[in-house]
């Protein structure tokens, strides 16, 4: 028969009670061993970098990751669930920079590099406790135990060198060139994630050109831009 639900349910205590029974009966653990040597599906976490805590958008990743392997596992895949930690990039050397109160490539040398580089390794796992704590409340299920990589291991280095070598044996790889974003404090390139993490919102002064239409008198197109240094360089309007 249907239980009414309480109208007055206190919904943290209702969350650690179900917490407390997935830790009591194993429950994460029966999960990502369900369907053991049936057909496998893969699944290699995009790994967060544990020198930060989480936010808001991660619950958001962690739900949709969480998905695909649960309705894999429904299906009757095998499903280990490989969690990692991304322990290398700038965000990292940023943050152990303002520990130590410098700025900057010389004050890193004068420092010491071998110094910098233990600081950077101590740094990425300051949350991973707060990280696992996360992922369990949101239902998450990954291997955060027994199993998991760390990009700054020598073993995960060399396998993405190995993979590397692999592409190049089959002629998979190029030298190209490509205009990108970069910091010149920092004397590196930006990916997008970087670049947009600068961004912020301010008061600038803007320009409207006008580009006449080459087939129609008096007919003009109007762009918008707020870097009007690169109008002479322009080739075309979309």
């Amino acid at each position: 028969m249907y239980k009414k639900v309480d109208a007055n349910l206190d919904f943290p205590k209702v969350e650690q009670e179900v917490l407390n029974f997935w830790k009591e009966n194993n429950v994460k653990k029966q999960c990502m061993s369900r369907n053991m040597g049936q057909k496998r599906f893969n699944f290699y976490e995009g790994p967060p970098t544990a020198n930060g805590v989480p936010h808001s958008g991660h619950v958001l990743t962690r739900v949709l990751k969480d998905v695909f392997t649960r309705y894999k596992s429904m299906q009757g895949y095998y499903v280990p669930r490989k969690g990692g930690w991304d322990t290398h990039g700038l965000p990292v050397e940023l943050s152990v920079e303002k520990e130590l109160g410098i700025s900057g490539k010389q004050q890193i040398e004068e420092f010491g590099v071998e110094k910098f580089i233990k600081r950077c390794k101590e740094n990425v796992w300051k949350y991973v406790d707060i990280w696992k704590e996360f992922s369990d409340r949101v239902g998450y299920f990954v291997n955060m135990e027994d199993d998991y990589y760390v990009t700054y291991y020598d073993s995960y280095i060399e396998s993405v060198w190995w993979a590397l070598k692999e592409l190049d044996k089959k002629g998979l790889l190029y030298k190209g060139y490509k205009i990108l974003p970069s910091c010149p404090r920092c004397g590196t390139a930006l990916s997008s994630h970087e670049l947009a993490q600068g961004y912020e919102d301010r008061k600038d002064t803007t320009v409207v050109a006008k580009f006449k239409c080459v087939d129609e008198d008096n007919t003009y197109f109007l762009a918008w831009t707020t870097t009007p240094w690169t109008l002479p360089s322009n080739i075309a309007l979309c």
